[in-house]
């Protein structure tokens, strides 16, 4: 008896291990050493910033091989942040995997993409005035996705692939917790199970198209989720209710961190894990993960409103700071619900330094959800610059036994 109480007792203090957030140390005391008063601030109050940090540290061998190794700070896959535009990541890599392994003739990311409808709540779009030949494509929808983070965008590819194909994929690539439920329009749940139909065609002439689709998985919602002090409703009354979010979309910070990094080394991850895609794909992704609004004339975008560093979180979107010319970041971000988050990989080519990052935070002081009353500009990008600077620092002095040969991550970035 007292040999299976004890048992009972050390598989009890497991399992409380095992549900604390991961912190490491180098980490933290790195980031309280050189964190001004306003970081300090935010760093003392988890619960209420909901923080969350990533450190990836890259190392190469000889042969230029690419070695991992994260570092935590406060990460908790049970605490819940709204991915927001992050999910827009793994919908990209899916719609370029599927195009691929359908392996039809004339098919490719540039051939133009007709979504139609099968049901009221559905939408049709069978052009795109900010494409050359104004005609809707998978690579210009990706274009869009990572150059300014187009919501309609992403819907159009969450339509193409279908949503039970979209977990189907994951969960058999081990991100067993993702959940991407919804588009980023006014849909019920049952509406967002349901996919439109979709043509390509070229010259008038259909190369493949295919049916609307409904999602038959069942998800588990049996954790509750709810955050704030209230929330303004679809007819903007405010509720003094908490905001549940339990069927929201879900994309755990080191899913995102795991995502990224597959994308962009994909021989670091085990086979069954990367995404089916070619290589020209990847150098595509590349291309516009890391370009920014001024370098593409198709889309033509407002550069005082969209600026290089629009959807650059880390150094770079507090203030509006221009980015040196020797560094790119090839990224994803996204901002709902007071929750900015962004997952980057930062390469430095003048200093031979390279690192990623994956970061979320949680600003709204009242405590309101959906009234876009959050302290974005205030707290969270400062919080990611701050960051993104520190980690910089220390990248700049930290021993390496070899340099990184960084020539795979140079790009044209001429369109």
């Amino acid at each position: 008896m007292r040999r299976c109480l004890l048992l009972l007792l050390l598989y009890s203090l497991l399992l409380v291990v095992q549900g604390q957030p991961r912190t490491d140390t180098m980490l933290r005391n790195l980031l309280l050493r050189e964190a001004s008063p306003a970081l300090q601030h935010i760093l003392q109050y988890p619960d209420s910033f909901r923080y969350q940090l990533i450190y990836t540290q890259i190392d190469r061998d000889a042969n230029n091989i690419p070695h991992f190794k994260n570092y935590c700070l406060a990460v908790d896959a049970h605490q819940y942040f709204n991915p927001a535009s992050t999910v827009k990541l793994p919908i990209a890599l899916l719609a370029l995997e599927k195009l691929h392994e359908l392996q039809r003739p004339g098919l490719t990311r540039n051939t133009p993409m007709l979504t139609d409808s099968a049901r009221p709540s559905q939408v049709t779009v069978h052009t795109d005035s900010t494409a050359l030949n104004g005609l809707p494509s998978i690579a210009q929808y990706i274009k869009k996705i990572f150059l300014i983070s187009d919501n309609d965008a992403y819907s159009r590819l969450y339509e193409f692939v279908g949503q039970q194909a979209i977990h189907q994929q994951l969960w058999a690539k081990g991100y067993k917790d993702v959940r991407i439920v919804r588009r980023f329009m006014p849909l019920t749940e049952e509406e967002n199970r349901y996919t439109n139909p979709v043509r390509f065609v070229d010259n008038g002439k259909t190369i493949y198209e295919q049916p609307e689709a409904y999602d038959t998985l069942t998800f588990d919602y049996s954790r509750s989720v709810s955050l704030g002090q209230g929330y303004l409703d679809k007819d903007d009354k405010l509720v003094f209710l908490p905001m549940d979010f339990t069927k929201h979309n879900n994309l755990p910070l080191s899913d995102l961190q795991r995502l990224l990094q597959t994308t962009l080394f994909p021989e670091s991850v085990p086979v069954p894990e990367r995404f089916n895609i070619s290589g020209d794909d990847y150098r595509f992704l590349y291309h516009y993960m890391s370009a920014y609004p001024s370098e593409t004339s198709s889309p033509k975008y407002d550069t005082a409103e969209y600026y290089n560093s629009f959807t650059k979180f880390f150094f770079f979107k507090a203030g509006r700071k221009n980015i040196p010319p020797y560094m790119r970041v090839f990224n994803k971000a996204g901002w709902s619900y007071g929750f900015l988050t962004d997952a980057a990989y930062i390469v430095d080519f003048k200093h031979k330094t390279e690192f990623m990052l994956t970061g979320t935070i949680y600003v709204n002081r009242d405590g309101i959800l959906n009234d876009n009353k959050y302290e974005y500009e205030e707290m969270g990008h400062p919080f990611f610059r701050e960051v993104g600077e520190i980690i910089y620092r220390y990248e700049l002095q930290r021993s390496k036994r070899h340099q990184p040969d960084l020539q795979h991550f140079r790009i044209n970035y001429e369109d």
